[in-house]
């Protein structure tokens, strides 16, 4: 069935970009131009964090892989994306403020003036600078951890103390992310869908060329979910019975402690209250593998196996034996205390639910007008990817024991199945669901687990995306495969997301 992209929201106010050439950041430990002494105001000796720790990485050049490229690649995609000027103007700024308060402000509104431009860029509205494809998430991510290494190391007259370094860098990050303008209209005719999407992930390792001091090729990684959040934002569609479909995305951090903070509970869980702008459908999204669709079923509490962006992981092996989720928070999803907290096994759950309308999203046909990228391995030619119901878990059924089970493993790519999936035993364990235990599958948990608090019956639920790693060379920053890939699942994403849209009472 074909789909139906009616319009975008332009956001009224917005801060218009500067999008010209700027200098870069000179490596891991200074957030200060590369062309000659920083600026007053920035202190080179705080340190970054490990992702604005990247923002000094060369890969190896394209063309010679001997020699480092001339430019970092954060930069190199930066300026690809259009977005030159955007932290040359947040320091000067920066650097006239005097106080926390005007710094705040001023922190919240360069990171809304960067999601929109981002947002903008994406949907193609208005001249798409750069020389990397409008659909490209990456130059985002990469302008953002520019913009909060340069708001750590603000340095006002009076110094800051730790918490409010931390809460500066903060309202920024969070403003672009889009978690601070979600809109939802009231009205019977309208229906409110919330869509998450991922930063970029994996960073570190990857191919390495021989040009001494450069890194390891994942630095080039992009993700497709959080490109769809890109498309989408702001959108409308026209919904099968003729109601206005009203999409706001936004997207989450792959690192485990700022969900801990509740980023995902405090961008969704005020439109999971009862009001007139309530949500009637929270999707969240990332990528998996493959060249497939997976719309999981069962979110598991555990998490924390495997390291985040920030190069930490809450609960990994020990010994290449799990941790118990028993007496053990660093295991199990911990929610604040602001939306409800808990304490135990149980409190909350280990297990929540998907409620998708799995069989209206695969019967949509999303993939049939979408085309496929070079080397798709999905068997059926007729659409770009497949749409599984993934039911897939893994349990530990004894609390007490590393013993696990995994049920449902593999999913059948037909739909129904032939007999009934077998659901988590009462009284089990969690130790992953069927999007694992990493963050995407903790994004579903706490997700899925506000519609349970809120009493609401919605369709809330996960989508894994296919994998869009494929390049065509060791080093180049993008090529026509690496882009292809992106393109195709973004468009049968937002289709899927429209097929949720359509079956909202």
């Amino acid at each position: 069935m074909p789909r139906r992209r009616t319009g975008v929201r332009v956001r009224a106010g917005a801060a218009v970009l500067a999008l010209c050439a700027t200098t870069a950041l000179a490596g891991p430990a200074a957030a200060q131009p590369a062309t000659g002494p920083g600026p007053g105001c920035l202190d080179p000796d705080v340190q970054l964090s490990a992702e604005e720790s990247r923002l000094g990485a060369h890969l190896p050049d394209a063309a010679d892989p001997t020699v480092p490229a001339d430019r970092t690649y954060a930069r190199t995609v930066i300026e690809g994306g259009g977005f030159g000027g955007f932290t040359d103007e947040l320091t000067a700024a920066l650097c006239r403020t005097r106080t926390l308060d005007a710094a705040t402000r001023l922190a919240q509104r360069s990171g809304q003036a960067l999601w929109d431009a981002a947002v903008r860029r994406a949907q193609g509205r208005g001249v798409v600078r750069g020389d990397l494809p409008a659909s490209d998430d990456r130059p985002l991510y990469w302008t953002r951890i520019e913009g909060m290494a340069v708001l750590r190391q603000w340095d006002p007259r009076g110094g800051l103390t730790e918490t409010e370094r931390a809460e500066l860098v903060e309202a920024f990050e969070k403003a672009a992310r889009g978690m601070d303008d979600i809109d939802l209209p009231p009205g019977r005719n309208a229906v409110r869908v919330l869509v998450s999407g991922f930063d970029v992930y994996t960073l570190d390792g990857g191919t390495a060329g021989p040009a001494q001091g450069t890194v390891g090729n994942n630095i080039r990684h992009g993700n497709p979910s959080g490109a769809t959040a890109l498309a989408l934002d702001g959108t409308t569609y026209r919904t099968d019975d003729g109601r206005t479909a009203h999409i706001e995305a936004y997207t989450l951090p792959v690192s485990y402690p700022e969900f801990e903070r509740g980023y995902l509970e405090d961008t969704v869980g005020p439109f999971m209250e009862r009001g007139p702008r309530q949500v009637d459908a929270s999707i969240t999204v990332s990528q998996a593998g493959g060249a497939q669709f997976n719309l999981e079923q069962w979110n598991s509490r555990y998490h924390g196996v495997s390291l985040g962006n920030d190069r930490t992981a809450p609960c990994p092996a020990v010994g290449g034996v799990p941790q118990l989720a028993i007496d053990n928070a660093g295991c199990n999803i911990q929610v604040v205390d602001r939306w409800g907290g808990g304490g135990g096994l149980t409190d909350p759950p280990q297990w929540t639910t998907a409620t998708l309308p799995i069989a209206e999203m695969i019967a949509a046909d999303t993939g049939a007008d979408v085309p496929r990228p070079p080397g798709d391995t999905w068997p059926d030619e007729s659409e770009a990817f497949g749409v599984v119901w993934h039911t897939n878990y893994t349990q530990f059924p004894d609390c007490a024991s590393p013993t696990r089970e995994t049920f449902n493993n593999p999913p059948p790519v037909t739909f129904p199945p032939a007999t009934p999936p077998v659901p988590p035993a009462e009284g089990s364990c969690s130790y992953s669901g069927g999007g694992g235990n990493y963050l995407s599958n903790e994004s579903a948990y706490r997700n899925t687990l506000l519609r349970d608090r809120a009493g609401l019956d919605i369709p809330a639920g996960h989508i894994h995306t296919p994998d869009m790693q494929h390049f065509e060379s060791d080093f180049a920053v993008t090529d026509p495969t690496f882009d292809a890939w992106r393109t195709s699942i973004v468009a049968q994403g937002a289709n899927l997301v429209h097929a949720v849209a359509d079956t909202v009472d």
